[in-house]
């Protein structure tokens, strides 16, 4: 069975993220840039199915800039992804033109298999792996924290707000990755060495025919207000005073 991992390159999670001076986004010039923490998660996961047997080929996928190549590629193929794939574009891509893009891919690959990111921390959407889901017809798994693969069935266990779910999903399915799921491997030097022998292929939007312009218009983004300095009060009376002048007593 082949596991398709698509990642995604976003701003370092230990980097303090920087508003640019006009308030059109965020400054991502001259800043490190890595792969999405749940991606990797996603991308460790494939390759423990391969290391047991359960998977043949583990193919990595992202939708960006040329820089992916050197960056997040390349440390996805270190932790032991077989081959990867670049669809260059220099444009801001949204979640739904993402899932077309990688709907056309799944098609291509015929995978058994679909292990992403639950979401990405630069937008935080938390959509891309439901839409794709969606235009696949395919079952999904989301938040997964364990994932068995049994036949042509895979078992994933999701973190819900009530605790744990189990759900059996016939293959292909998609499965989207929390934290918990696992620990992703640290990628070595001689792996990293070793990765650039492995192939890329470079595509473009445009091979796949979807239309990925923006449906969406940033307004305006700006830094999180400062917290003010507390207030010290004397007694209860005091601090009963503070609250009604708040509207939080009453």
């Amino acid at each position: 069975m082949k596991v398709l991992v698509p990642v995604k390159r976003v701003l370092d999670y230990n980097v303090k993220p920087r508003v640019k001076a006009d308030g059109t986004g965020v400054d991502l010039s001259n800043v490190k840039m890595s792969m999405n923490p749940f991606d990797e998660i996603a991308i460790e996961e494939a390759v423990r199915l391969k290391e047991k047997g359960a998977a043949t080929e583990v193919v990595v996928v992202t939708i960006g800039v040329a820089k992916a190549e050197s960056d997040v590629l390349l440390t996805a193929r270190a932790m032991g992804a077989d081959r990867a794939i670049l669809i260059q574009t220099d444009e801001e891509v949204e979640p739904l033109a993402v899932a077309k893009l990688l709907k056309a891919v799944a098609a291509e690959e015929q995978p058994g298999l679909i292990i992403l990111g639950k979401q990405a921390i630069d937008d935080d959407s938390n959509q891309t792996g439901q839409m794709l889901a969606a235009l696949l017809g395919w079952a999904q798994g989301t938040f997964a924290s364990a994932v068995e693969i049994a036949g042509d069935r895979v078992k994933v266990t999701r973190e819900v707000d009530g605790g744990l779910e189990t759900v059996d999903l016939k293959l292909p399915a998609i499965v989207t990755t929390d934290l918990r799921l696992n620990e992703p491997r640290y990628a070595t030097l001689p792996n990293i060495m070793k990765a650039k022998s492995k192939p890329l292929l470079k595509k473009t939007v445009a091979d796949y025919g979807v239309d990925a312009s923006p449906r969406l218009k940033t307004l305006k983004v700006v830094e999180p207000a400062k917290r003010t300095a507390g207030v010290k009060v004397a007694d209860v009376d005091a601090l009963v005073g503070k609250l009604k002048e708040l509207g939080v007593a009453a």
